[in-house]
């Protein structure tokens, strides 16, 4: 099955995307959990000015040690990959391929070649479920879910044209 995407149109950057990889991705969401919980936005600049702080308060207080003391933490274990639902964020991809001044609109186009149009700030909204119980999707690569997690997903989706 050919997992690849296309992000092309009126963007500055055509993206090519494998969804085969996001397993090993830390920014996937969990859904089993995702529709659950509560979502905190977290500025991806503020998260890493918090954790090079952290990690320079360590340094001055305990020195600099080879090999690390501490674990890295792990967001999902072997088992969670294998066995989990998951999704990336339409976003993630979108601001990438920077869309021009121009775009207002976002097609998600299927095998079929059937068009699922929406707009810009619709579509930074979305998510791409990749997986389901640790296996592929079966009409995939991907489906496409409304952040709340309430409509029927959109399968196979092959290309994304922004307009």
């Amino acid at each position: 099955m050919d997992t690849i995407i296309q992000i092309t149109g009126n963007v500055n950057f055509a993206i090519t995307l494998d969804a085969s990889t996001w397993i090993f991705d830390d920014r996937k969401l969990d859904l089993n959990t995702y529709f659950t919980a509560e979502h905190i936005e977290v500025d991806p600049d503020e998260k890493y000015v918090k954790e090079a702080s952290k990690f320079w308060s360590r340094e001055i207080m305990e020195g600099a040690v080879f090999p690390p003391t501490l674990q890295t933490e792990k967001k999902y274990s072997h088992k969670e990959m294998r066995t989990g639902t998951f999704a990336m964020p339409v976003s993630l991809f979108l601001k990438n391929a920077e869309p021009k001044a121009a775009a207002s609109q976002v097609a998600f186009i299927d095998v079929q070649g059937t068009e699922y149009v929406y707009s810009l700030d619709e579509a930074n909204t979305l998510l791409f479920k990749f997986s389901q119980d640790g296996s592929m999707l079966e009409n995939g690569p991907v489906y496409i879910l409304d952040a709340d997690g309430k409509n029927e997903p959109i399968q196979g989706i092959v290309r994304i044209d922004v307009r």
